[in-house]
């Protein structure tokens, strides 16, 4: 072995043996008239009481179509998805999106949680990715070598623009992706910060890598929940899971509100 990740070199280049369109294959095998083509994208969410308020905000339908649940519903006009129940980070986050892609959605913004890097973030702040650092492994595999990776421009524009409109104050930056949450050391803390990247996240690199690689657009947004500058662990905080409900229906609006989508008549 040489040491290098991922192991054989190039392999983001080289087709892969499994495709998402056997997984939509075998969803069609059940029901087939199975598709989210006619939808303008998915929301996917990660905290199973967001996920139960969107559900419960919107007439919706719940699909079994892909990993988690899946819930169609109606927005602005716009037909909808909002996806969640599957699991942290970002090879569960990415093994989604794929399946969302094959079944024809072409738009993701990704709402979750995050930790600050910078002293002047704190705990209840929304944050818009604007870039990711790509210190997971689900990037690598679908990506060229570099360090960072960006979202779509035009939907992050969208995303901050709805949630601008909602009257919620945002910062714009990079985050730090990690699959490793409890190795984050002082001295990427120190690093990181001082190059201005603002959160540490889980799932921003891997969501924009695959989106990227299938040629699709993707956003993030996270509400900061803790701290890794000076170290304060996580709290329950009413007013977390109320920013969270808010930048998931700004999600669904900017979603709504994309242009040149798909729409379908309800």
């Amino acid at each position: 072995m040489n040491g290098r990740f991922p192991l054989h070199p190039g392999k983001h280049a080289l087709p892969a043996v499994p495709d998402p369109a056997e997984h939509t294959a075998y969803v069609k095998a059940r029901q087939p008239t199975a598709t989210l083509a006619g939808l303008g994208g998915a929301v996917l969410v990660y905290q199973r009481r967001v996920l139960e308020r969107a559900a419960s905000s919107h007439r919706c339908r719940r699909l079994d179509w892909v990993r988690g649940d899946l819930y169609v519903l109606k927005h602005r006009g716009r037909w909808l998805a909002v996806c969640g129940g599957f699991g942290l980070g970002a090879p569960a986050a990415a093994l989604v999106v794929e399946q969302l892609v094959a079944l024809g959605i072409r738009r993701v913004i990704t709402v979750g949680t995050a930790a600050s890097l910078r002293a002047d973030l704190r705990a209840g702040e929304l944050v818009v990715c604007d870039r990711a650092l790509r210190d997971e492994g689900v990037s690598h595999h679908y990506l060229a070598p570099g360090s960072h990776v960006r979202p779509s421009r035009s939907l992050t524009e969208c995303l901050v623009g709805a949630l601008r409109a909602r009257d919620v104050a945002v910062r714009r930056g990079t985050g730090w992706t990690t699959d490793a949450p409890y190795r984050e050391t002082a001295a990427e803390v120190a690093r990181y910060g001082s190059d201005d990247t603002l959160t540490a996240d889980m799932e921003a690199a891997g969501v924009f890598a695959v989106a990227k690689h299938r040629r699709v657009a993707a956003a993030a947004a996270f509400v900061v929940t803790d701290s890794l500058v000076d170290r304060r662990p996580r709290e329950d905080r009413p007013n977390t899971l109320t920013v969270l409900h808010t930048a998931v229906e700004a999600a669904l609006s900017a979603l709504a509100d994309a242009p040149d989508g798909p729409r379908r008549r309800g």
